[in-house]
């Protein structure tokens, strides 16, 4: 699987202002990692979001969101955006935001 560059392009902007932030292919797309966890990936032309799995529900009832799933089986925490739900910078910023400040709550990993 492809990613759509532009939208990686886009995020790469968003993240410049946190530290310690990489890159990895993962799952076929483009991951973002923030102290080793992902925080975010782009994966065709959708956004992969990282939110606690107490936000699963609430998060999948939102516009232009789905659960992620890659392999028949829900990943609990994860959801795509679609690209209706990414057109301006500030609907990316604030899924960014979110998903960045959900991992800075969880430990670094090693």
């Amino acid at each position: 699987m492809a990613y759509d560059r532009r939208l990686a392009e886009r995020v790469r902007r968003e993240l410049e202002r946190y530290k310690g932030v990489s890159e990895i292919e993962m799952f076929g797309g483009l991951c973002f990692t923030l102290r080793g966890r992902m925080v975010v990936g782009v994966l065709k032309d959708e956004l992969m979001v990282r939110l606690s799995k107490l936000e699963n529900a609430a998060t999948s009832r939102e516009p232009y969101v789905r659960p992620m799933d890659l392999t028949g089986r829900r990943m609990k925490g994860f959801h795509f955006v679609n690209r209706a739900g990414l057109r301006t910078s500030p609907q990316l910023r604030r899924w960014i935001e979110r998903c960045a400040n959900y991992v800075a709550t969880l430990p670094p990993k090693v």
